[in-house]
């Protein structure tokens, strides 16, 4: 079974048609009416949040979103990005457990008990050692450890700041910008909950041993006991993070997760009233996402779902292979139309190496994207000799002298 696969020109290389193999595995009717899939891309789930979106974490489906692009401030919810930063630097060797933070002026008066927020109650110049501030961060809130985490390493909060950016960039963020390890407000420091739900993911996915810290119930510094402040932690629907946040600008907010029966989902709420609401409306849709979707299994992970050409190779083309499973999560009962398309930029000049991440797959009901994953080359393609690299450059020269003349052609009509 195949999936077609275009390239960045829209270019089929499998002639199955992927709605078709989808239907076949899955037993389902291509034909739906209009009312199915308009009730599909607006399922019967209402939440009072402004700001929304409930993700399957291994398919990257989108369960529900509302308001998902439209950018906010994320209050504490920034400190997802600090804490991040802080994972990636020890991931790299630069902090270890014994490395110590100096609990400064600027730490103690902004992110103290005096600044007004959530804080870990630090002392003043008091040195904090790295598992401390972590947890000072994630389950306190605390203000002071943000700021004393971005003085140590990155000398000010501005220069973390550019850190904080830059990470964001490379995990895919697209329309979310960060002014500060905190989450106090700035003017341009915003966010969206479809950002917020993949960094989420990042940290659940490239820190699984660091991520624990993310489920642990409370934590006492300085004499002071705090409970985390995230409401779902209490509730038994096997929530293990992320994190919350406030302000008066953007209301009550919260990103979080939940695993039931092997399956991961992942919320990010935002502009709700009060806490209460907050969490109210994730435990709501958390519950909902669980009980109105089913996974089914349409690939193996390492199975092939589609093939790139290559240029200048041994072969003409590649299998490409998904790491994961491929599972796309249907309404229960649905039999919607589905269309996969595999999409890269090519053909792929060789050599080839295995592994190389070259395009995505995507699954689509309506305009609704049920499945986003990443597609990697299957085995290594070397060059292959000059009498095939010329074969394949008189080919390609070919085809795009056709392209100039059919546009010369098109433009005198």
């Amino acid at each position: 079974m195949r999936v077609t696969a275009t390239t960045g020109a829209g270019r089929a290389l499998a002639r199955r048609a992927a709605a078709l193999a989808l239907a076949a595995f899955l037993g389902a009717q291509l034909a739906a009416s209009d009312a199915r899939a308009q009730a599909a891309q607006n399922p019967a789930f209402q939440t009072l949040a402004p700001h929304a979106i409930l993700i399957d974490a291994d398919t990257g489906a989108v369960l529900f979103e509302k308001g998902a692009d439209e950018p906010f401030s994320p209050a504490s919810m920034a400190k997802l990005m600090t804490v991040e930063v802080l994972f990636d630097e020890m991931r790299k060797g630069k902090l270890g457990p014994d490395t110590e933070f100096t609990i400064s002026e600027n730490a103690w008066r902004r992110g103290g008990a005096g600044g007004g927020g959530s804080s870990m109650f630090a002392q003043l110049n008091s040195k904090v050692k790295l598992p401390d501030l972590l947890r000072g961060i994630v389950v306190q809130s605390g203000n002071d450890a943000a700021i004393a985490a971005a003085e140590g390493v990155a000398g000010t909060e501005d220069n973390f700041a550019q850190i904080m950016n830059r990470h964001a960039k490379e995990i895919g963020l697209e329309r979310s910008t960060f002014r500060n390890a905190t989450g106090y407000s700035a003017p341009d420091q915003k966010v969206t909950a479809r950002d917020m739900a993949r960094l989420a993911i990042h940290l659940i996915e490239a820190y699984p041993e660091n991520y624990k810290l993310f489920a642990e119930r409370e934590f006492t510094w300085n004499k002071i006991r705090q409970q985390n402040r995230n409401p779902l932690l209490a509730l038994d629907i096997g929530a293990d993070g992320l994190k919350t946040g406030y302000l008066e600008e953007s209301g009550y907010g919260l990103t979080g997760s939940a695993v039931q029966n092997g399956q991961r989902l992942v919320l990010v709420v935002s502009g709700l009233k009060t806490a209460r609401d907050r969490a109210a409306e994730s435990r709501k849709l958390i519950e909902w996402g669980f009980r109105a979707f089913e996974a089914r299994q349409v690939f193996n992970a390492g199975e092939t779902v589609a093939e790139a050409e290559t240029f200048g190779g041994e072969k003409g083309r590649v299998p490409l292979v998904t790491r994961k499973p491929v599972r796309l999560m249907l309404p229960r009962g649905n039999s919607d139309r589905l269309v996969a398309r595999a999409t890269y930029q090519g053909p792929l000049t060789a050599p080839v190496e295995e592994g190389r991440e070259v395009g995505r797959l995507k699954v689509t009901r309506g305009e609704q994207v049920v499945l986003d994953m990443p597609l990697y080359t299957a085995e290594a393609v070397p060059a292959g000799t000059m009498t095939q690299r010329a074969l394949d450059a008189a080919m390609e020269v070919g085809t795009g002298w056709f392209r100039q003349a059919l546009s010369r052609i098109t433009s005198k009509s």
